[in-house]
This record gives structure tokens, C-alpha cells and sequence, in this order.
């Protein structure tokens, strides 16, 4: 098996020392994702949860796979009751996926930031 490392290009990764995703062999593991998209983020967790999304698909793609692979989701929140108003946008991207899921309510390594997720996938033989 061999290894791959996929960056989205954010200068952090570097200075932090680590990738958007790793893939190896069938599994795919995409570190934690914000809703910054180019260096600006939106206020609200609706937004904030929406661009996660639209961060993680292309990320997904790159590697060989889809949201339709992903086994695993840890989301982070920085207010537990915004669980129930992000519920409905886990429901709507992961339809019929149903993978495991762990939501823990924290602190964020940016106060701007309410939400973020993780995602680790299993592609098709």
C-alpha cells in the first residue's frame, strides 16, 4: 500500500505540519475542516457548515472517493445546542450514508470559528 498526501494549498498546512487528507490504501482520513474559504469565514454555523461541505467533496474527489464512502464524522462545536441547527445539514449530505458519528462541544483554535468536521472513508474495492 502505498501512501498519498493531499494539500488544499493553505500555507497552515505547512507551517503546522500536516495534510488536508492522507490516503492510504482504501482509506481516506481528511483532517478537521472550517468553514474559511480563502482566508474568510462566515458568521453563522449554517454558513460555516455549509462551506465545510463544500470543502470536503473536492478533497473527497481528489482521493478517489465521495461523501457516499465516508464511514466516519467527528463534528466539533463550540456551542452544543447548534447541534440541532446543523443536524439538518448533516441529514441533507449524508442521505442514505448514515456513517458513524461523534459530535463534541469545545473550544475552536479560532474564536471565529463555530463548527468544524472531520470525515474519515472507506472507498469501494
Amino acid at each position: 500500500m502505498s501512501r498519498r498526501l493531499i494539500s488544499s494549498g493553505s500555507p497552515f498546512e505547512e507551517v503546522a505540519g500536516y495534510s488536508r487528507a492522507v490516503v492510504d490504501g482504501r482509506w481516506v482520513f481528511v483532517a478537521g475542516t472550517s468553514g474559511f474559504a480563502n482566508g474568510q469565514i462566515a458568521e453563522g454555523v449554517v454558513e460555516q457548515t455549509e462551506q465545510i461541505f463544500a470543502t470536503l467533496k473536492p478533497v473527497l474527489a481528489e482521493a478517489g472517493a465521495s461523501l457516499a464512502d465516508v464511514v466516519r464524522v467527528r463534528v466539533y462545536l463550540t456551542n452544543a445546542a447548534d447541534f440541532e441547527v446543523i443536524a439538518p445539514i448533516l441529514g441533507k449530505h449524508f442521505q442514505g450514508i448514515r456513517p458513524a458519528n461523534t459530535t463534541v462541544a469545545c473550544t475552536l483554535v479560532d474564536p471565529r470559528m463555530k463548527v468544524e468536521i472531520e470525515v474519515t472513508a472507506l472507498k469501494a474495492e
